[in-house]
């Protein structure tokens, strides 16, 4: 059976401080054989590096996420840049847009939006996107900055079907996760039936956006097979096809051997 790799995990939350060891020492196991963890703030990018260091399948994203974005001075980019040049850093990410909650101020991530894909486009490194009630304006940033050019993921995806098609003509790969198995989501099904198997990649977002039928508690890898089974169902394929081809799309989109 093909393994698993979680394309975006956050371990380094403080959600898994009680037993993060021992979580992590058991996804191997489990056929969890590779882990991206994924930076949003300066503390939690040292934190995500931290964690690839110490384990082998484990990999890591280095970037700001939008609700991070408030107070970044122009000497911490020149960190971020550092960072990114860690050999197991695969991505500069989280970045993007979120305009879920009034601060900080649009100007404000859409100014570090573009700086970041920029530090990308620099490194030779793919993107990892966060657009949450902010679609157009991730779009139209995307494609004024040549995003198609840079690569990456559109993770935790939450658009509608035509949306989707920008990003996949784009080039990007689309990250789905334990949403997939709620009942209400009705519009990412549709979306996941468009979208074409050669560009998912499975994501847990742990410890948030549990699967049924554990929604509402902490997520981690070891639930991904929820979202394999509900993707196959969608697909009318098998679990392994689901299996092997998220596989192959997760190396490819990081760029891995």
């Amino acid at each position: 059976m093909t393994p698993i790799f979680d394309t975006h995990a956050h371990y380094d939350d403080e959600a898994f401080d009680e037993d993060r060891r021992q979580l992590l020492s058991e996804l191997p196991s489990r056929n969890i054989a590779g882990v991206v963890d994924i930076g949003a703030s300066l503390e939690s990018c040292g934190k995500a590096r931290a964690l690839a260091e110490a384990y082998d399948y484990i990999y890591c994203a280095i970037g700001i996420h939008p609700s991070e974005t408030g107070d970044l001075k122009e000497s911490d980019l020149d960190w971020l840049r550092e960072q990114c040049r860690y050999e197991k850093c695969v991505a500069v990410g989280e970045i993007g847009l979120d305009y879920h909650w009034e601060e900080p101020d649009p100007a404000v991530q859409r100014e570090w939006f573009v700086r970041q894909m920029n530090l990308a486009r620099e490194l030779g490194l793919p993107v990892v996107i966060h657009s949450r009630d902010a679609a157009r304006d991730t779009v139209d940033l995307m494609t004024a900055q040549r995003a198609g050019e840079i690569g990456g993921v559109v993770h935790c995806f939450s658009y509608t079907r035509e949306t989707a098609r920008i990003f996949l003509d784009m080039g990007f790969y689309i990250g789905i996760g334990g949403v997939l198995t709620f009942k209400n989501a009705r519009k990412l099904k549709e979306a996941a039936e468009y979208i074409p198997l050669d560009r998912i990649v499975l994501e847990t977002d742990c410890p948030y956006l549990s699967p049924e039928p554990n929604r509402g508690s902490r997520n981690s890898s070891l639930n991904l097979p929820y979202v394999v089974a509900a993707l196959a169902q969608i697909k009318g394929i098998t679990e392994e096809e689901v299996r092997a081809a998220a596989w192959e799309n997760a190396h490819r989109l990081y760029r891995l051997p």
